[in-house]
């Protein structure tokens, strides 16, 4: 593999150098490398896109560079992470036989965490992706590309999981005939999803989409410093990013759990997440928006499960399993999320009127 990265690395205006090449980080679905060099302080990362999952790589490359190229013009202070050029002033190398690969700055002095232990990482995450999508809001989000179609499509995720349901083995079927009828208890989440969906006024925006805590770079002090892992960066609703971050930062114990019963709802966290997000985005939300943001949880948690319980009808083609319940229990572990985020909802309410009076002065 070494080989193939220095092919790679040799396509970029790069200086001259023995460069090191180790793996980094625990992403599942990008390959990564640290790239660096004895005696040079300069650091790089590269990346292998995963083809089976991002169809058209080329999508991703041109959406960043053309938000990259806003925010230098609108935001020219906003740090935000561009990827190097090559010699042919592409963002991106393509090798036969091997596929497409990108290369990044390593940013110095930063880091990423993998859980949420503390208030002030969810109120800072949440802050840089509230800023991302607010210095983005009057972006054309119609020039951006849909790098994974149907992503955080409520009505595509159904019609996957009927058709899971229609054609599933009869033992499938019985092994989770209980959460096929607590995912029914929740039907109300389509209604609304479906209102949102045909409402020409519910604006779409640029949206990350995948607002776990590790796809947010802080500093020593650990402070937010910017949102990376922009694969998934397209245009959407914010619901997406609120809802992805109540699913990911609410609970001590994350979707591989399977102690259910433990599985309970931090209100301090949401206090935090709707602080740090509103913080930012608080003045550029519609009414109709604000009122959806507590909607935002239950439609991810909803859609995870529906997720996780279509892919064990299926066989599991898309989520890799350890054992044959594995999504199963996933399932059963979103669907106990969302039962407690539903009966703190009422709560979380107040918070978010609370901090609209901080920052827009909503009573």
């Amino acid at each position: 593999m070494k080989e193939v990265l220095s092919l790679v690395i040799k396509q970029y205006n790069l200086p001259e150098a023995t460069w090191d090449i180790c793996p980094f980080g625990n992403g599942l679905i990008n390959l990564t490398w640290l790239i660096s060099a004895p005696n040079r302080k300069e650091k790089y990362i590269c990346q292998k896109i995963n083809e089976s999952v991002f169809k058209q790589p080329e999508y991703i490359a041109e959406n960043i560079n053309s938000i990259g190229s806003y925010l230098q013009k609108h935001y020219p202070s906003y740090f935000f992470i561009q990827p190097l050029q090559t010699h042919s002033a592409s963002g991106l190398v393509w090798l036969p036989d091997s596929g497409y690969y990108r290369m990044m700055p390593f940013v110095e002095g930063s880091h990423t965490v993998d859980t949420v232990t503390d208030t002030g990482v969810a109120f800072e995450a949440a802050k840089q992706f509230a800023r991302f999508t607010a210095n983005l809001r009057s972006f054309p989000v119609e020039k951006l590309h849909i790098t994974l179609p149907g992503f955080h499509n409520l009505r595509f995720r159904l019609h996957q999981y009927r058709h899971a349901l229609h054609y599933a083995a009869s033992k499938l079927l019985k092994q989770c005939d209980r959460e096929i009828k607590v995912l029914q208890e929740f039907d109300t989440i389509e209604q609304r999803w479906e209102r949102i969906y045909h409402n020409p006024l519910f604006p779409k925006r640029v949206i990350h989409h995948d607002t776990k805590i590790s796809n947010c770079l802080f500093d020593d002090r650990n402070k937010g410093m910017a949102v990376i892992d922009l694969d998934t960066v397209m245009p959407g609703y914010y619901i997406s990013d609120v809802g992805d971050m109540c699913r990911s930062y609410l609970c001590a114990l994350n979707e591989e759990s399977t102690a259910f019963d433990e599985i309970i709802i931090r209100l301090e966290y949401f206090d935090a997440l709707a602080d740090g997000y509103l913080s930012e985005m608080g003045n550029v939300l519609t009414p109709d928006e604000l009122e959806l943001f507590t909607y935002s949880g239950r439609f991810l948690m909803y859609m995870q499960a529906l997720r996780f319980l279509t892919d064990f009808l299926a066989g599991n083609p898309y989520y890799p399993v350890s054992h044959p319940m594995h999504n199963l229990d996933r399932a059963k572990n979103q669907l106990a999320l969302l039962k407690q985020f539903c009966a703190h909802e009422d709560g979380m309410r107040k918070i978010v009127q609370r901090h609209l009076r901080k920052y827009v002065h909503i009573d």
